[in-house]
């Protein structure tokens, strides 16, 4: 699968982007026809904690799935994307069947 990470108006570190690059991986052990993927981290301009924004897109055979969530840090706000993600993934395999 492929991965690509934008970080808009900041530069991301190896350790993010291995870290999401990680856990995308393991959405192809739950779904092996993801194509690629796409991730827009971003920085929100609020007053509160909760201003850190993951953007994730996927790509399979015949349809997009995405999901943004905001949290305190890239990486639980990545982890909740996921999680969307992966709920996601399996409503479209269900549909399949």
């Amino acid at each position: 699968m492929q991965v690509k990470i934008n970080s808009v108006q900041f530069r991301a570190d190896k350790k993010l982007e291995d870290f999401i690059g990680d856990k995308l991986e393991k959405l192809t052990g739950f779904y092996d026809q993801i194509l690629s993927s796409e991730v827009f981290l971003r920085i929100e301009n609020t007053n509160g904690p909760d201003n850190k924004v993951s953007e994730i897109r996927l790509s399979i055979p015949g349809n997009e799935l995405f999901a943004k969530k905001q949290s305190k840090t890239f990486e639980e706000a990545t982890d909740q994307a996921i999680d969307a993600l992966r709920r996601q993934i399996q409503k479209h395999k269900d549909k399949v069947k």
